[in-house]
């Protein structure tokens, strides 16, 4: 049976550096998406629901659009004169919900065209009856940037959910 090692506690096994955990607070704020066409980013992702958070110009060679989904603690913004990434080349992105079937249904209600949900497993969790970590759904917006639904309803052990 495979297991996965699971610790709450940060990495302490570098040479040279100070162990133990960080004292600092840091928090993942934005993640840069790579676009072609920024108002139909901005459109697309209207659609959804996300709050629209900023559209800032300053000149001809920059513009910044930033867009926060439902009750995350992470955005994404998208725009020009962010990132020379080649437009729709971020994949993986991951939205955890607790019901992977009615965050499908709300997103394909909002126009988006969402895969089938489907479960992966590693070796050894076939057993386990729940799907928290396993189910998944995918869609992509029009560059081609792809996010993931993954179902998550029981947090691993230090990452339980704060509301």
């Amino acid at each position: 049976m495979a297991s996965t090692n699971v610790s709450s506690d940060a990495s302490t096994e570098v040479a040279g550096q100070v162990a133990g955990p960080a004292t600092i607070d840091l928090k993942l704020e934005v993640v840069t998406l790579p676009v072609s066409n920024i108002d139909r980013a901005k459109r697309f992702y209207q659609s959804l629901g996300w709050r629209l958070d900023a559209d800032i110009t300053a000149g001809d060679d920059f513009r910044v659009v930033q867009f926060t989904p439902p009750h995350s603690q992470c955005s994404i913004h998208f725009g020009k004169g962010l990132t020379t990434d080649s437009p729709g080349s971020v994949d993986r992105l991951i939205l955890a919900v607790r019901d992977v079937d009615a965050a499908r249904a709300e997103l394909i209600r909002r126009g988006a065209d969402v895969s089938e949900v489907y479960e992966t497993r590693p070796a050894g969790a076939e057993s386990r009856s729940d799907r928290s970590y396993f189910a998944y759904a995918s869609f992509s917006d029009p560059d081609g940037n792809g996010w993931l639904l993954q179902e998550i309803t029981t947090r691993l052990p230090g990452r339980e959910w704060e509301d």
